[in-house]
């Protein structure tokens, strides 16, 4: 394929160097993360601002290629207005042989959660939020792709409160073992479930949106343990010790060591939750007091998955249904997710390739749109040219014979 060096030009960012394509400008730095360096830009072409995300070394090994694949297959399988999508994607480099580099071209978003945090929001604004999460990761199940890892630092909004999910969470044959390395990652928002290295189902996103309603009434992180063996102390303390029958469920040394801690009354919701630390109530809407958002995260916030409420259930609750939208709860279902991408071993070389077709369709896809608008442009051009000559010959409508 025939690149163009004058298409791109590059620019150095904190300390990282972009080599992007020309029609994006102005870039400065957003943000960073273990995947890569994140620029705000403008889009020449459309006019909008946009965020670029240069993927850090994605060949540097198999779990970094892998996941880049993973991310490519599920932006372009997801369509839907609670989760970002990818506008387009690039690469400098004009062969397979000397690909390094992804670009990928996302929606810009104002802030990320972790930054509303900070801020009093009211009632209508919170269970906004909530609502928008809820259909988002309503609509990743509907595509069998259930997240586990959802964050304040990987959901994005806007000034208008408008919600993105991020990204897609883990791959389902991440390994989550409770017996695993210590934290690499924040695991703070994980459900009991995948700590525990259990089985989980959809509602594992709900203890995530649990804890993130939690932060966002609190101020502060509601299980910031150090490890995962300090996290689950810290659910336990707070919530109290799960039942024998949920214990009977854990795999033989995981419920050896979580049956030989200190057993936890843990405390309730009222306590956990007094109504100094909500907003006042609505006057508007009924279901937008301190005692619906309390009884929420009492269904939520629920150890054992068996009895946490579902998204549906969710979506249906007194402190959410007052946005809720058919279109946008039960919007068109994205097509199924092919885990086999999850289960696939392939070397580095191999997925280097994968993506490489991947960014080539996207550039592909780019050029024929940039043709199509040239082809109308020069049609519009010629109509025009063809209505003044006609124009010059025809009688004048304003005037009669």
């Amino acid at each position: 394929m025939n690149k163009h060096p004058s298409q791109f030009y590059t620019v150095e960012v904190g300390d990282s160097t972009f080599t992007i394509l020309k029609r994006y400008t102005h870039l400065r730095p957003i943000g960073s993360g273990a995947q890569g360096i994140v620029c705000a830009a403008c889009d020449t072409d459309t006019g909008q601002n946009v965020a670029i995300k240069k993927l850090s070394r994605p060949f540097q090994n198999v779990t970094h290629a892998k996941r880049a694949y993973r991310e490519f297959v599920l932006m372009k399988l997801v369509n839907h207005k609670n989760i970002i999508g990818l506008l387009n994607a690039f690469t400098p480099q004009k062969s397979l042989e000397d690909f390094q580099d992804v670009y990928l071209v996302m929606e810009l978003m104002d802030a990320n959660l972790c930054q509303v945090i900070q801020m009093d929001l009211d009632h209508e604004r919170m269970s906004y939020l909530l609502y928008q999460m809820l259909c988002g990761i309503k609509h990743l199940h509907n595509a069998g792709i259930i997240h586990r890892d959802l964050k304040p630092s990987n959901i994005v909004v806007k000034s208008d409160c408008t919600l993105k999910i991020l990204d897609f969470g883990l791959a389902r044959t991440a390994g989550t073992g409770f017996m695993m390395t210590p934290y690499v990652v924040t695991r703070y928002y994980r459900a009991p479930e995948v700590i525990l290295g259990m089985g989980y189902q959809a509602n594992v996103d709900i203890w995530s949106v649990g804890c993130i309603m939690a932060e966002l009434i609190r101020g502060n992180v509601m299980f910031p343990g150090t490890d995962h063996i300090d996290q689950w102390n810290k659910i336990i303390e707070q919530l109290g010790t799960p039942s024998q029958l949920f214990m009977l469920r854990l795999q033989p040394t995981v419920r050896n060591y979580v049956e030989n801690r200190p057993k936890h009354l843990g405390f309730n919701f009222e306590k956990l939750f007094p109504d100094v630390l909500f907003p006042p109530d609505s006057t508007e809407h009924d279901g937008l007091r301190a005692s619906m958002a309390r009884e929420l995260l009492g269904k939520m916030l629920v150890i054992d998955p068996e009895r946490r409420i579902s998204v549906d259930d969710a979506l249906n609750h007194p402190y959410i249904n007052v946005w809720f939208d058919h279109d946008e709860v039960n919007a068109p279902a994205p097509g199924p997710y092919d885990h086999s991408v999850d289960e696939t071993e392939h070397s580095v070389e191999e997925w280097k390739r994968l993506i490489y077709n991947e960014v080539m369709e996207y550039e592909n896809r780019d050029r024929q749109r940039a043709m199509q608008n040239h082809a109308a442009a020069d049609g519009a051009t010629r109509n025009d040219k063809s209505a003044e000559r006609m124009g010059s010959n025809s009688p004048n409508p304003s005037h009669p014979r």
